[in-house]
């Protein structure tokens, strides 16, 4: 009886390392050190003073307690109702919204005019926005009064909105000149050549591809006029055009300050600049990177 086995050919060679696995790359331990304790270190430097804030703004008056309990809402409600920062709210979202639009706006015009027209000055003029950043705005606040109160704009928010966005163009307008180079003028040109002007053309072809840059300007435009004390401080004097930042000032005395309605007013005030982030960080890095790398 034979007991000979038959073998399939190529079985006897089929090669063995199919079935190993790679091996894993070996971590750098230093790496890791140098890289992930400083960015821990300051992420806690970071959170800390915004930790304290929330604690203070729902904890009971007069509790010394690192972790609040019981949780109380009653530094809002006094904010909010006692303090009328209902009104400082509004306020600051009209001179937000109203400097975002104008800001993007005249970045838009400026930075296509900067990007796609070639004439005497232009470096010269890039040159003079670049260093109307060193400029604090402390030095032009008495220019800026006389003419806002020449122009009957005092304790009105329309000067807040105008002075905002003449703040805000320079940088505005070199992003976006930068991102409108980053979109080839042939597209423009293949547009003109159908029989499209150059406004349409620009509306049609171009502007669809500057949703990072226009995202980025505005989003900047928007957090730098909310944020802006100094400004509101100077123009406005009514209480009913006091924007946040002005309307928190108020609840600290000469000799006493409520930390609880201060907080809980920081809170409010943090949560639109917050979600602002959430949604377009995606768009601030691209935004940014083709407006600074272009032109």
């Amino acid at each position: 009886m034979s007991t000979d086995v038959a073998i399939r050919p190529g079985r006897a060679h089929a090669p063995q390392n199919r079935s190993r696995r790679r091996p894993r790359p070996k971590r750098d331990r230093g790496r890791v050190l140098r890289l992930y304790v400083p960015l821990g270190l300051y992420l806690v430097f970071t959170l800390i003073p915004f930790y304290w804030m929330v604690v203070f703004a729902v904890r009971p008056s007069g509790s010394t307690t690192p972790v609040p309990w019981p949780i109380t809402f009653e530094h809002f409600e006094t904010v909010w109702n006692d303090i009328g920062y209902a009104v400082f709210f509004r306020n600051s979202v009209i001179v937000g919204v109203w400097s975002l639009l104008a800001t993007t706006v005249l970045a838009v015009m400026g930075g296509y005019a900067l990007s796609r027209f070639r004439f005497r000055g232009r470096s010269l003029f890039m040159v003079v926005l670049l260093c109307t950043q060193f400029i604090p705005g402390a030095m032009l606040l008495i220019p800026l009064f006389t003419i806002f109160k020449t122009l009957g704009l005092i304790n009105n928010l329309g000067s807040l909105i105008v002075a905002d966005t003449v703040f805000n163009l320079p940088l505005s307008v070199i992003l976006m000149s930068g991102f409108i180079s980053a979109v080839p003028f042939t597209v423009e040109e293949a547009a003109m050549v159908d029989g499209c002007t150059r406004l349409r053309a620009f509306l049609a072809v171009v502007l669809p591809q500057l949703r990072p840059g226009l995202i980025a300007v505005g989003s900047f435009a928007f957090i730098h006029t909310w944020n802006n004390f100094l400004f509101a401080l100077m123009f406005v004097s009514r209480q009913d055009s006091f924007t946040i930042p002005v309307g928190l000032s108020y609840t600290i005395g000469e000799y006493s300050a409520d930390f609880g309605a201060l907080a809980a007013g920081g809170v409010v005030a943090a949560v639109p600049v917050v979600c602002v982030f959430a949604v377009v960080q995606r768009y601030l890095v691209t935004g940014i990177s083709a407006g600074a790398v272009k032109g």
